[in-house]
């Protein structure tokens, strides 16, 4: 038979062509991943999350961002779904495809004019603020402004003052009486008994200056810390870096976040109002202080609606003479904070 006999006998309906990558029918459903394991971020490493299923404090697995999330940020202290491999063994990578809402964050930028936030910690109960009594000597203004960002990402502060074997906690305790600060004292010759039983069964972050005693209560509450940090930071892309937050199981229930690289805050996300928030006797007042109002009192701000609450009694001057300290520290440039 001749070719062109041939292709006589044959019509459109034998011809069978493939549609191309831009005209296949694409499905718009996506799987619910219902048997998701939950876990927590224990440690972040360029592209990698160590997280522990369960809130489990010895178990590990490693993980990726699944592609569906995009850039959603995921930080230590994240509430995860993993799907996929999560046995933690050698070699294994689970995805995260979904994140919990946050209960709170520690936020940071890099300066006061930068606009743009990094979330340091999620879902902490407590931020210790670790500040030494002496070497180096104590300085309000960094603990003014870590208070700053506790009232502002939902934390409660707490007030660690180590060395207390090298001068007298009394004074500088006093700067923080009004504001109903809980104040721990430790010694360096001393187990820290008291700041372990406020940590107990909470996620507390925990932060301060170099050389201010953090990592040698880190390594007291915390057995064999150096080898857990390490194993949240060795997932084969490199060491954990010094900008990095590790969360470390405790022993008796609950979790420390270490956070080494923070040394201080940028505070161009927060306003007056975020501060005072935090306050339950205090927010309902400054509704009635004029907008854009700083809380500063007078020549500032000399309407403000806090100042007749201390001419009525309603509020003891001495509360917000601390109040105002703090708020202070939002207008402190962050280069100039010791």
């Amino acid at each position: 038979m001749s070719p062109r006999s041939a292709a006589g006998r044959y019509d459109e309906s034998d011809v069978r062509i493939r549609p191309g990558k831009g005209t296949r029918p694409r499905s718009k459903r996506r799987p619910d991943h219902a048997d998701a394991r939950t876990a927590m971020v224990v440690g972040v490493d360029r592209g990698r999350w160590t997280c522990a299923p369960d809130d489990e404090p010895t178990a590990r697995v490693i993980a990726m961002r699944a592609r569906e999330l995009g850039r959603t940020p995921v930080v230590v202290g994240d509430h995860v779904d993993l799907v996929g491999d999560t046995s933690g063994t050698e070699d294994t990578l689970a995805r995260i495809v979904r994140v919990a809402e946050r209960t709170s964050v520690l936020r940071r930028t890099a300066d006061d004019t930068d606009p743009y936030e990094r979330v340091v910690v999620a879902n902490a109960d407590q931020l210790v603020i670790v500040t030494a009594l002496a070497d180096p000597v104590p300085r309000t203004g960094f603990v003014d402004r870590c208070l700053v960002a506790a009232y502002a990402g939902g934390l409660d502060p707490v007030l660690c003052l180590t060395k207390a074997d090298l001068a007298d906690p009394g004074p500088f305790a006093a700067e923080y009486a009004e504001l109903d600060l809980p104040v721990v004292v430790t010694r360096s010759d001393e187990d820290p008994a008291a700041l372990r039983e406020l940590l107990h069964d909470e996620v507390s972050a925990l932060i301060g200056h170099s050389g201010v005693g953090k990592s040698t209560l880190v390594n007291a509450l915390v057995p064999d810390a150096a080898r857990a940090v390490g194993v949240v930071s060795g997932v084969g892309k490199g060491r954990h870096t010094s900008t990095s937050a590790v969360a470390l199981g405790l022993p008796d229930g609950g979790w420390v976040v270490d956070t080494p690289g923070v040394r201080s805050f940028g505070l161009a996300h927060i306003s007056p109002d975020d501060v005072v928030a935090a306050f339950g006797d205090l927010a309902a007042a400054v509704e009635d202080c004029p907008r854009g109002c700083s809380h500063l009192g007078p020549p500032a701000d000399p309407e403000c609606a806090l100042d007749p609450l201390v001419e009525s009694g309603a509020l003891s001057a001495g509360r917000l003479e601390a109040l105002r300290r703090v708020l202070t520290a939002l207008r402190t440039p962050a280069w100039e904070v010791g």
